[in-house]
């Protein structure tokens, strides 16, 4: 039996200045509520980073309606350091970060509004759904596009993450992995050309095969109505030979560091993925009962893509509902298959940062 998964927990992005940033993101894409803010030592990571532990700050923010969270992580024992050459559409892992919304057209206006850099302008994808590219205040990039998975109807008109855009070396190969570890297994479509809606992006003028790709199966879990359907799009440039993004760099330097599944099973997650021959690089699971990420604590593994982009698994164990009145649940006393009832996942909003 597969282990199971949950959906998109979060895409993390390492940044100069975790405050700074969570305020951007809150302002722009309503990322506020906080399930943990955090400074510690990222201890179990050495292979990632330079074989030392290396101190950090990070926050994992939400939205309330839906969609995975941004996992906002800054290095505070080292300067993190930009990529090393000017990266193009199609270089090696995470280039950009999918965000969801109710009315495409009106997200842009309102960023346009704030005067947030929108890169080309709104279009449509080669599934002709509406979406545009807008980029934060340290070069990473977002897709926004629209999406029929909603967890509640709240007045923002976007939601969390639904996604990433991954730069491969070899289609085929990525979507084996993509496909037979994480769900991802419905083709919407498979195309190569030149596309007028990446234009607007560095790189976006060469020819490129686009794949993206959907789970045909419901995600099922604990978190599975909260972090709802996602999608990933596989980018395979034909024009030149790709660089990887982190090439000579730590993780948790700048850009978006991982893409992260909630799941139940690690034991399970860790035999499919080495079947499939993605090993696990790191496991918690395999060191202690449950590892402390602040106010929330579980296990976490790292494998990586075909091309070295790595894909976190997380299997909650505790989070906080209601922070102010100490009320913590405790998953591992629930069964992993049922969802959790709305109206507690509804409660974490009450969590919510305003400005």
């Amino acid at each position: 039996m597969n282990p199971i998964i949950s959906g998109v927990q979060q895409v993390g992005v390492g940044i100069p200045n975790v405050y700074d940033a969570w305020k951007w993101y809150r302002q722009h894409f309503t990322m506020d509520i906080p399930v943990f803010d955090e400074a510690a030592e990222a201890a179990l990571m050495l292979p990632y980073t330079g074989g030392e532990p290396r101190s950090r700050h990070a926050v994992l923010a939400l939205n309330s309606q839906g969609g995975g969270g941004m996992e906002i992580w800054q290095y505070t024992s080292r300067t993190p350091e930009p990529i090393k050459f000017e990266a193009q559409l199609g270089d090696l892992g995470i280039f950009i970060a999918k965000v969801k919304s109710k009315d495409v057209a009106r997200t842009y206006e309102e960023l346009k509004a704030k005067n947030a850099p929108i890169l080309g302008g709104l279009s449509q994808s080669p599934e002709g759904v509406p979406h545009f590219y807008v980029q934060d205040p340290y070069g990473n990039i977002f897709e926004v596009t629209g999406s029929d998975s909603w967890f509640r109807k709240d007045k923002q008109s976007t939601g969390g993450m639904f996604g990433a855009v991954i730069g491969v070396s070899d289609v085929a190969q990525s979507m084996k992995f993509y496909g037979n570890v994480l769900g991802y297994d419905e083709v919407v479509y498979d195309t190569t050309d030149s596309f007028d809606d990446l234009k607007g992006i560095n790189g976006g003028n060469a020819t490129f095969r686009r794949v993206l790709l959907r789970h045909s199966k419901a995600r099922r879990g604990s978190f599975s109505r909260m972090l709802g359907k996602s999608e990933i799009e596989l980018i395979q440039v034909q024009d030149r030979t790709p660089r990887p993004l982190f090439e000579g760099r730590f993780w948790g330097d700048l850009g978006f560091i991982h893409l992260c599944f909630d799941i139940n099973g690690m034991a399970k997650m860790r035999e499919l993925c080495a079947k499939n021959g993605f090993p696990f690089t790191i496991d918690t699971s395999q060191v202690q009962d449950t590892f402390d990420m602040g106010e929330a604590a579980g296990h976490f593994a790292y494998c990586e893509d075909p091309d070295g982009t790595l894909i976190e698994f997380v299997e909650t164990h505790k989070i906080p509902i209601l922070k102010k009145f100490n009320w913590y649940l405790d998953l591992r006393k629930r069964n992993p298959e049922k969802p959790l009832p709305n109206w507690m996942l509804k409660a974490l909003a009450l969590n919510r940062v305003r400005d």
